[in-house]
């Protein structure tokens, strides 16, 4: 029964998901079962070398991410060729590979389903940038945002 709702809940993640070239979009995705991998600092470094690699990207734009101890929000601008979903799996599946191979590990590291939020052009990008940056202050993590290593944005 835990099952079927845990299955129901990831397609309703992907209910009514439509991938929109030259558009903005929010990701959030979470570590299996929210397990903190990304405290290992050489974990986070192995994982986040991805999230700018430009041939995972393809012709989409990371605009600023946040690697948490057990998730990470990427703000991506797609381009013309690629499917949001295809840039997703490919950073989620490169970073848990690179990760697997460093640590003699063969689990998986993230959760198949993840939270798109496509940015309405009123919501401004930097603001938006912002708020993933800042993830790690909320959480308590650190006292000011420049001790947090694991987080970029292209306006920094």
């Amino acid at each position: 029964m835990i099952e079927r709702s845990i299955k129901s809940g990831h397609q309703a993640l992907r209910k009514g998901r439509v991938s929109l070239p030259n558009h903005a979009y929010l990701i959030t995705t979470t570590t299996v079962k929210r397990q903190r991998f990304f405290d290992d600092f050489n974990a986070a470094c192995v994982a986040a070398s991805c999230f700018e690699n430009a041939a995972l990207l393809g012709d989409a734009k990371m605009l600023a991410w946040v690697l948490m101890p057990d998730h990470a929000h990427w703000l991506i601008q797609l381009g013309d060729g690629d499917a949001l979903s295809v840039v997703v799996n490919r950073l989620k599946s490169s970073s848990a590979r690179l990760v697997n191979r460093a640590f003699n590990r063969q689990d998986a590291l993230w959760e198949s389903a993840y939270h798109d939020h496509a940015l309405r052009a009123e919501e401004d990008l930097q603001n938006v940038a912002r708020y993933i940056i800042a993830n790690s202050l909320r959480a308590g993590l650190i006292q000011r945002i420049g001790d947090y290593p694991f987080w970029n944005a292209v306006w920094v």
